[in-house]
């Protein structure tokens, strides 16, 4: 199966990232994606007041992206903003196309290196997968990389997971997202797909507003495709047998006792 992961540098208002969006959207479809893989915080990027953004799934912005899904037969994965509690908003992956229209809200939050999510957004509670032409993908954002009982969860299901990221810039960040990524893809034995947002050229201060550096990983943690900080779009042909192939090699999964 052809998946497209689309580094994009969300900028704070909807109407352009849909934009932004669509065009990509046009330019995956036309190579023979099935899926097109869009960041966290398509919708909006983080450093601006993000109750005012938020909508809910049947609202206009994913409505909007429902139907650019459908017009190129294609599924779209791509980070929004719905209504959270007292004032919050959740930080949600929307999937929608082919008849599909669902969404994952991040279960942990990035309150970590002087950030506090959770004073903005509020957490999901359970882990969201699924199905296109037969294969299961499973979903994950950003700090979620950090949590492998996540990734084993999802593993037990999904042989891909679509990892979407806004990851915060600063001393070793790279590394670490680098490693995390490759180390999910191992502790699942499934593929990990992971879409960042691009390196934004303005400063928005410490807002976690994207370092790039998008990624497809395979079962056994190798690096198949890489993209550096700019904006940029990965093509891929996710070998899905080979999950297996890698499970029968390292059955972690069903090693573990725990």
């Amino acid at each position: 199966m052809r998946i497209a992961l689309s580094q994009i540098s969300s900028t704070a208002d909807p109407a352009e990232n849909l934009a932004t969006l669509r065009t990509q959207v046009a330019a995956a479809a036309a190579q023979g994606a099935r899926i097109v893989h869009f960041p966290e915080a398509t919708q909006c990027r983080f450093g601006v007041p993000l109750t005012p953004i938020a909508e809910p799934l049947d609202g206009p912005w994913a409505t909007a992206v429902q139907g650019i899904a459908d017009s190129h037969g294609v599924v779209v994965v791509a980070g929004m903003f719905t209504p959270g509690d007292n004032g919050r908003v959740c930080n949600t992956t929307l999937v929608t196309g082919n008849g599909l229209h669902l969404g994952y809200n991040k279960i942990h939050l990035f309150d970590a290196f002087g950030f506090h999510e959770s004073d903005n957004v509020t957490p999901g509670d359970k882990p969201v997968t699924f199905e296109v032409d037969g294969t299961t993908f499973g979903l994950a954002t950003c700090y979620d990389v950090r949590f492998p009982e996540l990734f084993r969860v999802l593993a037990d299901t999904a042989p891909v997971i679509l990892l979407g990221a806004s990851w915060g810039a600063g001393p070793g960040k790279a590394d670490q997202w680098d490693l995390l990524v490759r180390a999910r893809a191992l502790d699942a034995t499934s593929w990990v797909l992971a879409c960042g947002q691009a390196d934004p050229d303005a400063d928005y201060g410490s807002a976690p507003t994207g370092i790039g550096r998008s990624a497809v990983v395979d079962p056994l943690g190798t690096v198949r495709s890489r993209l550096d900080g700019a904006p940029g779009m990965l093509l891929s042909d996710v070998d899905v047998p080979l999950v297996e192939e890698a499970r029968a090699l390292l059955p972690v999964l069903a090693n573990r006792r725990l």
